[in-house]
């Protein structure tokens, strides 16, 4: 079992004992949404309304009175992106950049709106996944299960749980294109194409 400073970076089940999520987003709704759904793939689950209250919570937010790492053992956070005042990339950067104790700890970003170039920005700050919203049970549960499985990959002597965003698409690919013929066109199906129209 690896360990910077106090954090644990064997996510098994034996060593995690409880799977502790902290999950932040700013609509009540949603914060249900994602608290039932952990609490049904047995994750103990602590929601917070903004980024501010989750650096708090940590005790990453320069206060004294915070709970702080001794008292706080979190095993992934899940964030929205769009929230007022900090947003979850700025959390997640925060996290990644400024906390030498949370880095290891897997960020899942969440978000309703699908826009490449947020969700690139987000996973190379760090985040483990980019999920859309709605989140679905399958969704929580897989993610669970691949960080408590520790399949992480080996980067530069390093174990990281960190997937490659090339292995879902090439999965979500197959998987949505199974019954799709891709291969070209033959000459003659193109030109009795051209004679229907």
């Amino acid at each position: 079992m690896a360990i910077s400073g106090d954090v644990l970076r064997d996510f098994s089940p034996e060593v995690v004992g409880e799977f502790h999520v902290l999950a932040v987003d700013d609509s009540f709704v949603d914060r249900k949404v994602i608290e039932r759904l952990l609490k049904f793939t047995s994750c103990k689950v602590t929601v917070v309304e903004s980024g501010t209250r989750a650096l708090q919570y940590l005790g990453l937010d320069g206060d004294t009175s915070s709970i702080g790492f001794d008292g706080v053992k979190v095993n992934m956070i899940m964030t929205d992106y769009s929230m007022p005042g900090m947003t979850g990339y700025e959390l997640l950067k925060k996290i990644k950049q400024e906390s030498s104790v949370f880095r290891e700890i897997p960020v899942v970003v969440m978000s309703s709106e699908n826009i490449l170039t947020r969700i690139d920005s987000c996973l190379e700050e760090g985040a483990e996944e980019f999920l859309l919203k709605p989140v679905k049970l399958s969704d929580v549960k897989r993610l669970t299960d691949f960080i408590l499985r520790g399949e992480g990959k080996q980067v530069g002597g390093k174990r990281s749980q960190k997937r490659s965003r090339s292995d879902d698409f090439v999965s979500s690919l197959s998987t949505s294109c199974s019954s799709c013929d891709l291969s070209s066109p033959s000459p003659s199906e193109i030109s009795s194409k051209k004679s229907r129209l």
